[in-house]
């Protein structure tokens, strides 16, 4: 694995968002990695950190296209950096999973997730790696539909949870360039931390 996208949109509006909880885990992976002294760069419509894990290079990427162009900029970044997509490690909200649930696979459709969506149709293909972060708590927002429902913000009483979630999800990344992804997967898919 050399490439780590994180998926959200960008602006101060939209940085507490459920959609963009792809963006934090790649901001909580790179403050536990590589430290606090972090310098992102402006390249390829994303802000960009290259670094070392665990003897492996890694460039974290946070696309700034807005989340329905999100493709555009991987590809551009891909090919500057002769990247392979089974090469790229998607990490993205799924309003299919519940708070506190996340689930790696190695290929897959778009599950109507419009950032995965742009990508599958950029690089037309559904074989690259993705760790989905559950998003979904119809108990505290039950009457907003999809969209308002991914662009709001975590509530308080989810956020203890979010943060659990958004951690695991970091020891998941490490663990994946570690030990690999069938490891990983047998770890972390059937992990409820609303247990």
């Amino acid at each position: 694995m050399n490439i780590i996208v994180g998926l959200g949109n960008p602006g101060a509006k939209y940085k507490y968002s459920r959609h963009n909880i792809g963006f934090q885990v790649v901001d909580k992976f790179a403050l536990q990695v590589f430290g606090n002294n972090l310098k992102w760069k402006k390249k390829f419509q994303a802000h960009i950190l290259q670094g070392k894990f665990q003897g492996q290079d890694l460039i974290l990427i946070k696309p700034q296209t807005f989340m329905n162009l999100s493709g555009s900029s991987v590809r551009d970044i891909m090919a500057y950096f002769h990247i392979a997509p089974e090469q790229l490690l998607v990490i993205y909200d799924d309003f299919h999973l519940p708070l506190g649930k996340i689930r790696i696979r190695k290929r897959g459709s778009s599950g109507g997730h419009n950032g995965i969506e742009s990508i599958i149709n950029t690089l037309r293909t559904e074989v690259f790696p993705r760790l989905r972060i559950g998003i979904r708590n119809t108990q505290f927002l039950p009457d907003l539909d999809y969209a308002d429902f991914v662009l709001a913000n975590f509530l308080p009483d989810e956020l203890k949870l979010m943060e659990q979630t958004a951690g695991k999800a970091v020891q998941a990344i490490e663990d994946i360039i570690s030990y690999g992804y069938e490891f990983a997967m047998r770890e972390y898919n059937g992990l409820d931390l609303t247990d």
